[in-house]
């Protein structure tokens, strides 16, 4: 696995075999950890984020769950209990649809089952809502609610930089199915619309490569999706 820096401090780590990828940034003491994969594969992923030196320093980590599906939040309990065990605090952020599926346990929507594997609930400290700003030490992510993969679908804005965590709402080329649970195509249409209208340099999807060419990427989604 080849680690991917994006200036100024993000980490990318694409997703082996059928985790997402999983993103770290770092400000100051803090990190924050864009989704968790199904937890197979977490030893990789924070040895390499170790080896990086981005877990260099750090007492505050925030995971961020872009959507409730397994494949994004299976490592949850295992990333959790390593930084536990380096006396890191340790607090877990999702759109409020997400949250509540997540404290839950409701595997008709986690899907962990798909995967042969078994989630454990977990409590989620901050379930945000649209517009709200997530703080990772001097740096302010913007929550935008995008149901239509799950209804409790989420992507992070940061401005600043002008980068998209878009979970699974937007690939390159391509999107988020909409025939699972909780998932509705009018209401993807909408939250595409709504994403063309930001000013996004770097699009970093929950799979797949990143979006350089955001707002004609979504486009063409659009017009798949208007034409199916």
């Amino acid at each position: 696995m080849i680690p991917i820096i994006i200036k100024p401090n993000i980490l990318m780590l694409k997703g082996v075999h059928l985790d997402s990828n999983i993103y770290f940034l770092k400000s100051g003491r803090e990190l924050l950890i864009v989704d968790t994969g199904t937890g197979v594969f977490w030893n990789r992923y924070l040895s390499i984020a170790q080896q990086e030196g981005w877990l260099e320093n750090v007492s505050r980590v925030v995971i961020f769950n872009t959507h409730e599906h397994f494949d994004h939040v299976g490592g949850n309990h295992v990333f959790m209990k390593f930084f536990k065990e380096k006396e890191m605090e340790v607090e877990f952020a999702s759109h409020r649809d997400t949250a509540r599926t997540l404290e839950g346990g409701d595997d008709s929507i986690i899907l962990s089952y798909h995967y042969g594997r078994k989630y454990e609930p977990h409590p989620v400290k901050f379930k945000l809502e649209d517009g709200d700003l997530l703080s990772i030490g001097d740096v302010d992510l913007r929550v935008i609610h995008t149901p239509g993969h799950t209804q409790g679908s989420a992507c992070l804005y940061y401005e600043d930089e002008k980068i998209m965590f878009s979970g699974d709402t937007v690939f390159f080329n391509a999107y988020g199915r909409t025939d699972l649970p909780t998932g509705d195509e009018e209401e993807l249409i909408k939250s595409l619309e709504r994403l063309a209208r930001y000013e996004v340099r770097l699009g970093l999807p929950g799979h797949g490569k990143l979006i350089d060419r955001w707002t004609s990427n979504i486009y063409r989604i659009l017009d798949h999706l208007e034409g199916l």
